[in-house]
C-alpha cells in the first residue's frame, strides 16, 4: 500500500495495492501490522456500513467524548470526503482536508480521533464503509454544519443540486466557534 499525508500530516490517504485480472480483484484493506509501519496504529472496535442516494450530505460528525478514529472507503459509487481538524491546540485547526473515494481508485482515508467528519455522496447511491476506533457514544455525538463558513468546505456540488440532502440533526450542526471541541 502507498500512504500519502494531506494537507493535514495526521489524516491519510491510503491507497492500497489491487491485484486484478479478468476473474476481478483481490485487495487488503486492514493489516495493523502494515498499518503501524505507515504510522497508523489503531485498534478497531466497530465497523459501519452506509448506503445514500445522490446529494446526500452526511456530517460533520464526531465525538467530544470516546473519540473515533475512522477509515473509510467507498465501495459503491463515489464520495468526496472530508476530514476537520478539531483540535483546539493544533496549528491546523479548523483546517479541512477532502478526497475522492471510489469504487474505482479504492483509496481509503484516515481520519484520527479529534476529526470531525463528513461526505458528500456523488453518484446515483454510495455504499459507504468505516472502521472505528471506540464505539458510537449517541451521548457525546456532536455537529458541525456542513456548510460554516469559518471552515469554508468546497464541497463539489453539481450545478443542478440546490442544496444537499442532509438529516435534521445535520441541518441543525453547530457552527465552529460554537461548538465543543477537543484541547
Amino acid at each position: 500500500m502507498e500512504v500519502i499525508e494531506t494537507r493535514i500530516p495526521e489524516v491519510k490517504l491510503i491507497k492500497p495495492k489491487v491485484f486484478g485480472d479478468e476473474r476481478g480483484f483481490f485487495m487488503e484493506t486492514w493489516n495493523a501490522r502494515a498499518f503501524a509501519e505507515a504510522g497508523i496504529d489503531a485498534t478497531f472496535v466497530q465497523d459501519n456500513h452506509s448506503r445514500s442516494v445522490k446529494n446526500t450530505l452526511r456530517g460533520l460528525h464526531y465525538q467530544i467524548k470516546q473519540p473515533q478514529g475512522k477509515l473509510v472507503r467507498c465501495t459503491r459509487g463515489e464520495v468526496f470526503d472530508v476530514a476537520v481538524d478539531l483540535r483546539k491546540s493544533s496549528p491546523t485547526f479548523g483546517q479541512w482536508v477532502g478526497e475522492i473515494l471510489s469504487e474505482e481508485n479504492q483509496n481509503q482515508l484516515w481520519v484520527p480521533p479529534g476529526f470531525a467528519h463528513g461526505f458528500l455522496v456523488m453518484t446515483e447511491t454510495a455504499d459507504f464503509q468505516y472502521k472505528c476506533t471506540d464505539f458510537y457514544a449517541p451521548e457525546h455525538d456532536r455537529c458541525i454544519h456542513w456548510a460554516d463558513s469559518k471552515i469554508g468546505i468546497d464541497w463539489p456540488f453539481e450545478p443542478e443540486a440546490r442544496s444537499p440532502l442532509v438529516s435534521q440533526k445535520d441541518a441543525a450542526g453547530a457552527r465552529l466557534l460554537d461548538a465543543e471541541v477537543y484541547d
